[in-house]
């Protein structure tokens, strides 16, 4: 699942593209959510290389807001950074901290896009295929996709769409804070996602599991670079 080459990666994004995993029928209310982030190392220079050291940190959180696990994977980048390609740079190292989590999810949430793609299948997608779990994507800003600004209350959102086709959602999970994409991935569609994000986002604006796994990656590179964060 985890190609070497950009040819051999976006041979599997289109047939990701293509796929139709069967839904997620069950999805909790409050859900288990895996967040998972990956950071590189400081002062590598240029837009990010092949080989430079890789923090990749998992977040397990029960739907009662517990922390149960969180994991710390250390590597190195796949591949330079490229658009659309983000899987040949972070997919190996993401899978392998969610993989090393003591604990079962119900979903996995990633820095990442889904169908908002160059192929179709971004990363928060490819990912939710690998663990064969499903998944849900959250960036700052669409990808592609365009649409307009929701209401300022939260839960407001609005469809961002790839021509006609609804692809994520701008979604306020704090009242007056910028919003954020919600993607989805591996067998979630958009309503579901978009109610795992809110129940998971709290008082944040960001899902906790995913804000977790970001501190955790943070700190293990700050620890390695004999800094303090």
């Amino acid at each position: 699942m985890w190609p070497e080459t950009p040819a051999e990666l976006i041979r599997v994004q289109r047939d990701l593209s293509r796929s139709a995993p069967a839904p997620w029928r069950s999805a909790p209310a409050r859900p288990a959510a895996a967040g998972c982030f990956v950071c590189f190392g400081r002062g590598q220079g240029g837009a990010g290389r092949a080989g430079e050291p890789a923090w990749a940190a998992a977040a397990l959180i029960r739907g009662d807001g517990e922390i149960t696990g969180t994991t710390v994977v250390a590597g190195e980048a796949g591949a330079p950074y490229r658009p659309g390609l983000l899987a040949l740079r972070e997919g190996r190292l993401l899978d392998a901290a969610i993989r090393a989590l003591p604990g079962h999810a119900d979903v996995v949430i990633a820095n990442a896009t889904g169908r908002d793609h160059l192929h179709g299948a971004g990363l928060a997608l490819h990912l939710g295929a690998a663990l064969d779990l499903p998944s849900i994507g959250v960036t700052d800003r669409p990808l592609l996709a365009t649409g307009g600004q929701p209401a300022r209350e939260r839960g407001a959102s609005t469809p961002l769409l790839i021509g006609t086709t609804e692809v994520a959602r701008l979604l306020r999970t704090r009242a007056g804070a910028r919003p954020v994409v919600v993607h989805p991935g591996w067998g979630t569609d958009l309503d579901t996602a978009v109610s795992v994000v809110l129940a998971t986002a709290g008082r944040a604006r960001t899902p906790e599991p995913l804000r977790c796994a970001r501190r955790q990656a943070r700190r293990a590179r700050a620890a390695a670079e004999g800094r303090c964060e």
